[in-house]
């Protein structure tokens, strides 16, 4: 079964390293990385999506950071 996470951080080097990390996990990346200006905080915001196939099936108290 495919499961599905969303990475978002702060426009850092942070950023790439939380993606780097799930790339490393043998998560696959989803699409394009979107920007987006968080208005309330005056920064800028990354986000990326990432798929990964697994055996069993989806439960919703997975921790998906530690598949």
């Amino acid at each position: 079964m495919k499961i599905y996470r969303l990475l978002t951080e702060e426009d850092t080097s942070a950023f790439c390293h939380k993606v780097s990390e799930a790339l490393s996990k043998r998560w696959e990346l989803y699409g394009d990385p979107t920007y987006a200006f968080d208005h309330a905080n005056g920064i800028m915001r990354c986000a990326q999506a990432v798929t990964k196939e697994i055996d069993g099936d989806y439960h919703p108290d997975m921790k998906l950071g530690q598949q």
